[in-house]
């Protein structure tokens, strides 16, 4: 009997034990397809903007050992040692990105930083500009190989921006029915993609077998002396190979840890590596294959496969980026960086899946007037890695943070790995910013307008809830008024929403003033945000009574997630606050914004402000409140 028990229990580990590889495989497989998607799509164009570059015009043998060199050098130095070694361990509650860094950062600092929170408002704001580039650049390159394609031949040049715009537009447009179901389909085409690019890199090495002496970082560091600033210059280009690399870090939480850095390892970066070998190769047995390095490593029979299978990974590498925008913006509106904007989930299972219809509308319009406006990739390479660089550089500060407050490191050591990888981002931001005037001069400005946005948005909420503040009466204050003037009693329940819990709710005020009654029971409500992605149900709700008439009730969402009022306080229930929804009423106050050249912010940045708070979307949809049960209170405040 208990040899059979023994058998039973080893047969269920065995199955635990094959469950959670399979899992593991899985979640590989779909980081590849997602997490991978733009620096998969890189050995399009990477190399052959790095060799026009140079002074030889990639021609000379030292040109391309050392932009081959460069390029491996880069992919190992920042995207494998920076990202998947170090940064990835700096994970908030397994999530990563810009953000969820700012927001770690600020929970492990004595007090919270303005300018932690400003580097994560840089970041962010960054991240928008790289995800209109990326779809732009990453479409175009894949189409433009139809120049060379057989049957087509250069007649089709004056069609490559619409044939582009066109598969653009389309992915724009299906965003709307959630990607969940195309997602499935990501990883095994991103899969053979990689392969598909080792391969032919392992079919031209043989070409010129010298070209493995690239692995050697000295045939990088001659080049770049060689050819003096020029060389400089051409790290700008060379740094197109590791763009993607902060969506390893960024989509950590979709995948897991584990398993990005598996595929990345022992996947990904040999695929990628025997690539740009292979096109090195090529070039070095072929100088004129230069001109378009990855298009010439294929054969003729394999064309239009390799074609077709370049254009759909491209549209996933821009899927991806769209995702991570959609992500990013959910992100900001709940660390109070934007104000609230119309966010719908696509998916019943997947609480990432999500659409936002004005990010999508603003991307779609960005990267079609790039599109038309620099026609070609090679110009939207100038315009590319501005973004990214400034980015990582991000990062990098704020992951000086962690390591000092965090993880409790001496400040030298600190300083000393920031320092070690701020180094690579200002070489690699010093030489993209020589692209300023040929297009990087865009998501700089970009970047700006976002980051004014932010700011504005976060200053004027504050100067409205200060001011909110100083008109307003303490609830414990106001609760003895009542008790000495007892009001007319409503039946039912009233819940106040409001910011500040301790300060009697605007629209609770008017409700006594104009219609003076006072419900049975009163609630006032209060969301907050998290620094962390999710909440614990158990640690969603928190009561505090202040007497008979008045309960102050705390909702917790994480920055990940989407809040729903009704479902929260369905959990009252536990902690022993019991009322029917359906005699409830939601009181929400109105306020009409008049801008003020007093108040703590210019004229013209008080009518931005206004102009946000107008478009933000109505409070009862964003927290899934019944419209019915909706009271609004209007009131006119200055700023």
């Amino acid at each position: 009997m208990a040899e059979t028990a023994g058998v039973a229990q080893e047969a269920t580990e065995e199955s635990h034990s094959a469950h959670k590889q399979e899992s593991f495989r899985a979640l590989a497989l779909g980081a590849i397809g997602v997490v991978f998607g733009d620096i998969g799509t890189s050995p399009l164009y990477a190399m052959k903007e790095a060799l026009h570059h140079s002074r030889s015009g990639g021609a000379s043998e030292l040109a391309v050992l050392g932009v081959v060199s460069l390029v491996i050098w880069a992919l190992i130095l920042i995207v494998t040692i920076k990202y998947v070694v170090f940064l990835m361990r700096a994970d908030n509650k397994g999530e990563g990105g810009t953000l969820a860094l700012m927001a770690l950062a600020q929970r492990h600092l004595p007090k919270r930083s303005t300018t932690v929170f400003f580097l994560g408002v840089v970041g962010a704001a960054l991240f928008y500009g790289d995800g209109i580039i990326t779809p732009a650049i990453s479409v175009l390159s894949a189409v433009e190989g139809m120049k060379d394609a057989p049957g087509i031949g250069r007649g089709i040049e004056p069609y490559l921006v619409p044939i582009a715009a066109g598969v653009l537009v389309a992915l724009f447009m299906v965003q709307a029915r959630g990607t969940h179901k195309m997602a499935a389909l990501f990883g095994p085409i991103m899969a053979l993609w990689f392969l598909t690019l080792g391969g032919l890199g392992a079919l031209h090495i043989a070409d010129d077998w010298s070209v493995m002496r690239a692995l050697n970082p000295w045939f990088g560091v001659r080049f770049l002396l060689a050819d003096g600033l020029v060389g400089f210059v051409i790290l700008g280009s060379v740094f197109l190979a590791v763009t993607g690399a902060e969506a390893l870090y960024a989509d950590m939480g979709h995948f897991g840890k584990k398993p990005i850095q598996a595929s990345w390892l022992f996947f990904a970066l040999p695929c990628l590596a025997i690539s740009y070998l292979g096109q090195g190769a090529n070039v070095l047995a072929h100088p004129e294959a230069r001109f378009n390095p990855f298009w010439e490593m294929v054969p003729e029979i394999a064309y239009w496969p390799v074609l077709v299978l370049a254009t759909i990974s491209t549209v996933i590498a821009s899927q991806a980026v769209i995702t991570g925008a959609f992500s990013m913006t959910q992100q900001a509106v709940q660390l109070g960086l934007l104000p609230r904007i119309d966010i719908r989930r696509t998916s019943e299972t997947q609480a990432g899946q999500i659409f936002v219809p004005q990010v999508n509308t603003y991307l779609m319009i960005g990267v079609l007037v790039l599109l038309f406006t620099f026609q070609n990739s090679s110009a939207l390479a100038a315009a590319y890695g501005i973004a990214v660089t400034g980015a990582m550089f991000v990062d990098t500060l704020l992951f000086f943070v962690i390591i000092k407050y965090m993880w409790k490191r001496p400040t030298w050591q600190a300083a000393a790995a920031a320092a070690a990888f701020g180094s690579l981002d200002l070489v690699f931001i010093g030489s993209n910013l020589l692209k300023i005037p040929d297009g990087a001069w865009l998501p700089l400005v970009m970047g700006a307008m976002l980051v004014l946005i932010m700011w504005t948005w976060t200053r004027g909420a504050q100067i409205l809830s200060d001011k909110t503040r100083r008109d307003s009466v303490p609830l414990v204050e106001l609760s003895e008024i009542l008790k000495a003037r007892a009001p007319h009693r409503a039946p039912g329940t009233a819940i106040f929403l409001t910011s500040d819990p301790t300060m009697a709710p605007v629209a609770l005020m008017h409700n006594l003033k104009h219609n003076k009654v006072l419900h049975e029971k009163n609630i006032i409500l209060t969301v907050l945000t998290a620094e962390t992605p999710r909440v614990r149900e158990n640690d969603r709700i928190r009561i505090e009574p202040v007497n008979d008439d008045f309960k102050i009730v705390y909702i917790s969402y994480g920055f990940m997630e989407s809040p729903n009022i009704p479902k929260g306080l369905g959990l009252c229930r536990k902690l022993g606050l019991k009322f029917d929804i359906m005699a409830t009423s939601f009181f929400l106050g109105r306020r009409s914004i008049v801008p003020s050249a007093q108040s703590g912010m210019p004229l013209w940045q008080d009518k931005i402000f206004i102009f946000l708070m107008k478009n933000a979307a109505n409070p009862t949809d964003f927290y899934k409140i019944p419209p019915g049960r909706v009271v609004e209170l209007g009131t006119q405040v200055t700023v």
